[in-house]
């Protein structure tokens, strides 16, 4: 009977030393297994703060002016839509660039609804860099303009460069990685800006708008894609010639024409939010033939076009116009949609906050009053 107990006793000693063993090794692949996910997920969210702030631009005109705060480096993109826009792009800058240097200027294209603030006038000659140090500029390959603003817009550009310092580059040079340029520059800790290369960066185009600097912030596991006025040629180039990530944010093409954000481009990065700098309904460029008021930004295609992947459409302004001897005209008064809209990533989120109001376009009554509800943003 003891020796039986004892025999009982030894099988339950290694039962015990079995189970612990299984428990243990159980125990560790688990703990491996969540610890992978948690040092993904830590890794993922990037530290600092990236917000990019889609200005108004003071006055009922299309342009494009984007102040960009990473960490403690300071980027303006583009200063149209207007030469008097430049107080209204200084007043806003200088809330966030307090020690007055913009460590970047990146310049799309050559548009005066673009450039206009960089040129600044014959009669009141300043600019943009009449007021910061601007220490590098970034700006196109190529363009066919020969128009009075830009060639001021050059002479201030270069006199930054040959009296104060700074160097200049076009996006050719950053893609390539040439004479000082950076495909990638590192904007803060865990904050990228990376330029993409489309073939007309180095080949001629009859349209200006394909000749814009196009390229990505990057925040963590986050994607913000900026594309100047691109339009259709150069929306497939940029598809054919990168590995586009799916988008965060996708600031509208050509301020939403129905010439830009087009299929090929919007099924590939798929945006969670579209940002539209235009004034909505303007009719500048409706000045002759038959006047389609869906042509006007943001166009009727456009937003058929985005509705697939997003709502959550944001536009900074619109403008008023009126029937006058038998055509719409612009009145020059104007008013604000969303005003400035800000986009913000912290902390792996994403969140839009703006001057005026947070309503997303569909539900503004200028788009029940202007546009046709597309079916993906009916239900």
């Amino acid at each position: 009977m003891a020796k039986q107990e004892r025999n009982n006793h030894i099988v339950l000693k290694i039962i015990a030393c079995v189970l612990v063993f299984i428990i243990s090794a159980i125990g560790g692949f688990v703990f491996s297994f969540m610890r992978s996910f948690i040092d993904k997920d830590e890794s993922n969210v990037a530290i600092g703060e990236l917000s990019m702030h889609f200005m108004y631009l003071g006055n009922k005109d299309n342009g494009d002016s984007i102040y960009i705060k990473a960490g403690d480096t300071d980027i303006l993109v583009d200063a149209g839509s207007a030469a008097d826009s430049l107080d209204t792009i200084k007043t806003y800058v200088n809330q966030y660039c307090t020690d007055g240097v913009l460590e970047y200027v990146i310049v799309t294209h050559a548009d005066l609804d673009h450039i206009a603030a960089f040129a600044g006038t014959t009669k009141a000659n300043t600019s943009i860099f009449d007021f910061y140090k601007c220490e590098t500029i970034i700006d196109f390959a190529r363009t066919d303009k020969t128009t009075a603003t830009y060639n001021r817009y050059v002479e201030k550009r270069d006199n930054e460069v040959e009296k104060d310092g700074a160097v200049h580059y076009t996006a050719l040079q950053c893609y390539k990685n040439q004479d000082g340029a950076k495909r990638e520059y590192e904007l803060s800790p865990g904050i990228t800006m990376e330029f993409l290369y489309h073939d007309y960066y180095e080949i001629d185009h009859e349209d200006e708008n394909n000749y814009s600097v196009c390229f990505m912030l990057k925040h963590g596991d986050k994607n913000f894609l900026f594309t100047g006025d691109l339009e259709e040629d150069g929306e497939a180039s940029l598809v054919n010639k990168n590995s586009l990530p799916e988008v965060d944010l996708y600031k509208a093409g050509h301020h939403g024409s129905k010439t830009s954000s087009n299929d090929i481009l919007l099924d590939v990065i798929k945006p969670k939010i579209s940002v539209v700098c235009c004034s909505a309904g303007n009719v500048q460029y409706l000045t002759q033939g038959v006047q389609n008021l869906h042509n006007t930004f943001p166009t009727q295609a456009y937003i058929d076009r985005i509705s697939k992947h997003t709502d959550k459409v944001f536009v900074t302004t619109y403008a008023e116009i009126a029937m006058v001897d038998g055509r719409w005209k612009n009145t020059g008064e104007h008013g604000l949609l969303n005003g400035n809209i800000v986009v913000t990533s912290k902390a792996g989120n994403v969140t839009v906050n703006c001057s005026n109001n947070n309503t997303i376009l569909k539900d503004t009554q200028w788009f029940k009053d202007n546009r046709d509800m597309p079916s993906a943003w009916a239900n």
